[in-house]
Order: structure tokens, then C-alpha cells, then sequence
């Protein structure tokens, strides 16, 4: 174990300290770094709007993945555990997007949604309204038609695994739930529900973490654009690190989003010693 745990330490805890120095210093990642104290997290809540913007389409961002995707793949995972011919084909097929590099879907999807090609621009050809706008180019559509491409690889993941804790559940339960006259709803809020909350949790925890370090998306397709539309805070760190050479101003907006990071990892700990099946 001693190989393994030195090159955590060396690739994860040094870095990890090191960036909470290199938060209190100006440093530009080369040279020097000279110690300002605190003033870099001054001027990160009190004199940044592209702070607070990024961090609004953070919460944006996480509201859409704690919604649609989760409730997307309960219900495809719902369809799908009575099924038993060619049940591999359907997990396989809902699968593959989750597989796939960012690169290739982000190309894809790109290319589907322009409005002189693909899909958009079949519709746009036909008089669909709407569709002759570039829904990666135009500001209030840019952030919901990134999380659509992200969401189209990831909720079939979550699908997999809600169907694989859906197949452990006794069958016993729910022929019980017939025998009391329960309809396909009630089964589902009742048994279902009840008997996959601990991976469901689990789910959503792990959601809401990647959501606040969500990036590689958002940078292919548009790199925070138009006009910072789509800037996330994991965006903007790499902005200000390798594009402004404020890295010690990248390392406040780092821990930053440990600390969010942080509080939500506190919530699901005081869930847990509360009761919850985590």
C-alpha cells in the first residue's frame, strides 16, 4: 500500500496544501509569489461580478442535473427491470452515450444543433419557429442546451445503476403490494422508492458534487460563451490560471469551490447520523 499512498500524497494532498498558500499570494504559476493575505478572497465576494455569475450558473446548473436526469432514469429503470428478453440489448444501447469521450459527443451534438445542419437545421429548413437561432450562441439558451448534451451521456449511467438496486429488491414486496391493491404509482412511491433510496442518495450526492466541478462540456462547446453565459467557476479557475496568469487568484476560487463542495458533503454526514441510509 506505501507505493500507492506516496503518490496520493505527492499528486493530491501537496498540490492541496500548496493551493492554500498560493490563495493568499499574487502569483502569476511562474516566479515569485508575493503574500497578500486575504485580499484575494476580498475582491473574489466583493469586487468580482464574473464571480458571482459563474457561481449562479453553478446553482443553475446543479438545479437541472438534481431534476432531470435522476427523474429521466427512474423512469427508464422502472420500464425496464420486468423486462427479461433482450433486457442487455436496452442497458447496452442507453449505455454507450455515457461511454463515449466529451469530445466526440460535445463534436455531435454541436454540429445537430446548428441551425444551417442537423436536426436544427432540418427544422429550421421546414418553418419550425424557433429553430433558426444558434442555441449554443445566444445567451439565454446556452446554458440549458449544454446541460441537454451532458445530460444525454449521463442519465444513462444513472439509469444502470438505479436498475441494478431496482433488481435487488425481494420480489416478495411487490407481490404483497398487489395483494393490497396497489397500482403501478403506488408500487413505485412504496417499494420501489423505499428499496433503492440508499443508491439514490448516494446519486444525488455524487451529483451535486460533479455539478459544482463541472467543465469539460461547457469548455469544448463554448468555453464559458457568449459573453460568459455558460461560465461556470471551474471555467472560470482555468480562465484566470492559464489564460489571466492569476494563479494565485485561481487558487481562492479553487478552495472556494472545496468549501461549497464541503457543505454539501456535510449535509448528506448529518443525514447519515441521523438515520438515512447512505
Amino acid at each position: 500500500m506505501l507505493p500507492i499512498l506516496l503518490i496520493n500524497v505527492s499528486v493530491v494532498l501537496i498540490p492541496s496544501l500548496s493551493s492554500i498558500y498560493y490563495s493568499m499570494t499574487d502569483w502569476r504559476g511562474i516566479g515569485a509569489a508575493h503574500f497578500v493575505g486575504l485580499d484575494n478572497f476580498r475582491r473574489l465576494f466583493f469586487d468580482d461580478p464574473s464571480f458571482k455569475h459563474a457561481f449562479t450558473n453553478n446553482v443553475i446548473w446543479l438545479m437541472m442535473f438534481l431534476t432531470v436526469p435522476i427523474a429521466i432514469a427512474l423512469v427508464a429503470a422502472s420500464l425496464l427491470a420486468p423486462i427479461r428478453r433482450g433486457a442487455l440489448l436496452f442497458r447496452m444501447m442507453l449505455f454507450i452515450p455515457y461511454v463515449l469521450p466529451s469530445v466526440i459527443t460535445a463534436s455531435l451534438w454541436r454540429t445537430l444543433m446548428d441551425p444551417d445542419h442537423g436536426i436544427m437545421g432540418k427544422l429550421n429548413s421546414l418553418g419550425v419557429p424557433g429553430t433558426e437561432k444558434a442555441l449554443l450562441g445566444t445567451k439565454h439558451t446556452v446554458l440549458p442546451a449544454i446541460a441537454f448534451i451532458d445530460n444525454w451521456h449521463w442519465w444513462g449511467f444513472l439509469m444502470v445503476l438505479f436498475l441494478a438496486a431496482m433488481q435487488n429488491i425481494p420480489p416478495t414486496l411487490y407481490e404483497a403490494a398487489k395483494l393490497d391493491g396497489a397500482n403501478r404509482w403506488q408500487e413505485f412511491r412504496d417499494v420501489t422508492l423505499p428499496g433503492i433510496r440508499p443508491t439514490l442518495v448516494f446519486m444525488i450526492l455524487m451529483t451535486s458534487i460533479w455539478s459544482f466541478l463541472t467543465f469539460d462540456y461547457i469548455w469544448i462547446l463554448t468555453q464559458g460563451g457568449p459573453a460568459g453565459a455558460s461560465e461556470v467557476l471551474a471555467v472560470l479557475v482555468f480562465k484566470d490560471a492559464f489564460q489571466n496568469f492569476e494563479a494565485g487568484y485561481a487558487s481562492a476560487i479553487g478552495l472556494t469551490m472545496s468549501f461549497f463542495v464541503g457543505i454539501i458533503i456535510m449535509i448528506f454526514i448529518m443525514l447519515r447520523r441521523r438515520g438515512w441510509e447512505i
